[in-house]
């Protein structure tokens, strides 16, 4: 159907919700409004769904929701006997709503659900589709985008997000499916009342914290320290969680940003609800000039990524980015764990290939593996499984991507910011106990193993315009690789799509053992680094920057003169 016809449909269909049909009404006459509204389906990949809020087949609502479920409805009850699916959501607009639909469609497929009861972090979903059984989860986010979004991540029995094949056998499904007429649901409340839709018990939330509480290396440190927090959630998931941890850890100062305690999907005080933008800690760090805490915490609306600021002893606070607080998690972790003679036999710690490159000489000092994987952590949580199928799982050790999501044990498969928060503070606790702020803590790790300066610079392209620009600019990259940037030669050309790595000195090739993925990365003299890729989620092409310098200063420099040279390239 063209846009006009799918537009027409919509109006004579989508009846159920009332602000959908007051947009459809309000846009009969702006034929860009229902082109960019119907022009495509909204596209469910390996993390799920996630878009605008709206009316259309490129939006989120009830009915995209519907039939993304009814795909994985059918997808579940092919592969598995007695099927059940766990159902978690956040505080973004209508994410209740569209739990309660995903819920709806499950159980009219005869698929048990098991639901919270109230709104809960990612990492808990995670953990329900363990604790449970179920061979599926759902969890009703988008992370830390801005209010107009809202998305599905899908997660598999193990409790990692699906797999690459068991997403594309997903949307196989729901490609088939006409939005309304093939979608079957039923009310919520019958599915109740006939037990097809429970509430998942409180049990499985106190199993969560106790496996949480497991991960702690110094349990007493806290309590000892006299340590000083102030912690906003962003209006998200994390307040009731983390602060339950962070009481049970022995923490009673902890002084909680009042605009941005309780849930609220507007996310009036922080468009953009991402520790990783200053502007979204800037009540925060408002707070922080009247308490003067030790720490300063922020988890995103789902709860699985955590940011911080620590006092940078000139009467302010700074900023550590995902890169540093992860690489200083692990050598945390692994100098307690050596300290204390609880360090596994052959241990692993596992990054992306966009995380930070300090991580291979902590490894090195500890004599820990790295595996490298592709970005998102779902790959992280892969690696996880593939230990337990071993019988190793005991070998893991911690993992993190730079985009602010850590994990510690292996209770859940997917990062964690609740016990990121906890490890974070005992962290912090055990420098102060030795005299030590977290800025000469971070200094001292420099030090030891090398200044590594790592960024991020994302390139949007929005529309369907932006769509077919980001493609051009990927393919382009890909047939035409750079030889120098900003001067330096590019050493070696990585094309994951392709599984090519080819050294441009030489000329020789070799295989990338990774699944395949549109990523493209550029060694460059000097130890500096550029990878690029589409998000998966957002309208974006997403660069990764590394340098290495001799004081942090000079790395600073050099980054901000290679993202210059590489905005030029892709605009």
């Amino acid at each position: 159907m063209t846009e006009k016809e799918l537009y027409q449909q919509w109006l004579t269909y989508a009846t159920e919700d009332v602000d959908l049909q007051e947009e459809l009404r309000s846009i009969a006459a702006d034929e860009a409004a229902i082109n960019d509204r119907f022009y495509r389906d909204l596209e469910f990949g390996t993390g799920g769904l996630r878009g605008v809020i709206g009316a259309g087949t490129y939006r989120m609502n009830i009915y995209t929701v519907r039939r993304a479920t009814q795909g994985l409805a059918l997808y579940v009850n092919s592969a598995f006997t007695s099927p059940s699916v766990a159902i978690s959501y956040d505080s973004r607009i209508k994410s209740d709503v569209f739990a309660r639909a995903a819920a709806e469609v499950l159980a009219a497929n005869g698929i048990r659900v098991y639901i919270y009861n109230r709104l809960m972090p990612t990492p808990l979903l995670s953990y329900a589709v363990r604790a449970q059984h179920c061979s599926a989860g759902i969890m009703v986010t988008a992370s830390h985008n801005p209010a107009k979004y809202n998305g599905y991540k899908v997660y598999g029995s193990d409790g990692c997000q699906m797999t690459i094949d068991a997403a594309n056998a997903v949307l196989e499904k729901i490609n088939a499916l006409d939005m309304f007429a093939d979608v079957k649901h039923m009310d919520f409340d019958q599915a109740v009342a006939e037990g097809l839709i429970t509430y998942t018990p409180e049990s499985v939330v106190e199993a969560y914290y106790a496996d949480v509480l497991k991960q702690s290396l110094n349990p007493q440190l806290c309590a000892e320290s006299g340590l000083k927090i102030v912690y906003t959630p962003l209006n998200g998931t994390g307040n009731e969680p983390v602060r339950h941890i962070l009481s049970q850890i022995g923490i009673s100062d902890v002084t909680v940003v009042p605009e941005q305690e309780k849930p609220d999907g507007n996310f009036t005080t922080c468009p953009y609800p991402n520790p990783e933008i200053r502007e979204a800690l800037r009540l925060g760090l408002e707070l922080c000039e009247k308490v003067k805490p030790d720490l300063l915490l922020a988890t995103d609306p789902d709860a699985d990524r955590v940011g911080i600021a620590v006092p940078d002893g000139n009467g302010g606070y700074a900023l550590f980015t995902g890169n540093e607080v992860g690489a200083m998690l692990m050598e945390y972790i692994c100098q307690q764990r050596t300290e204390k003679g609880t360090m596994p036999k052959d241990p692993i710690c596992v990054k992306t290939i966009v995380t930070t490159d300090i991580c291979n000489a902590i490894a090195k000092a500890y004599g820990v593996q790295i595996i490298e994987v592709l970005t998102g952590f779902k790959f992280i949580g892969e690696q996880i499984g593939f230990l337990e199928e071993k019988g190793e799982e005991d070998r893991y050790l911690f993992g993190f991507e730079e985009s602010y999501g850590y994990l510690a044990g292996t209770y859940v498969r997917d990062k964690d910011a609740v016990v990121a928060s906890m490890l974070i503070c005992e962290m912090a606790a055990y420098y102060r106990t030795k005299g030590i702020s977290m800025i000469e803590a971070r200094k001292r790790m420099y030090e030891k193993y090398g200044v590594y300066v790592h960024t991020q610079h994302s390139f949007t392209f929005e529309g369907e315009s932006g769509m077919i620009q980001m493609q051009n600019i990927m393919t382009h990259l890909r047939e035409n690789p750079l030889t120098e940037i900003d001067g330096l030669k590019v050493l070696q050309f990585d094309d994951y799509a392709t599984s090519i790595s080819k050294n441009l000195m030489t000329g020789e090739e070799s295989a990338i053992t990774l699944p395949k993925s549109n990523v493209l990365a550029f060694t460059l003299e000097g130890g500096a680094k550029v990878i690029i890729r589409p998000s998966g989620t957002e309208p974006k092409i997403k660069a990764y920057y590394t340098v290495t310098a001799d004081t942090q200063e000079a790395a600073a420099a050099k980054e901000t003169s290679l993202d210059a040279a590489f905005c030029k390239v892709i605009l």
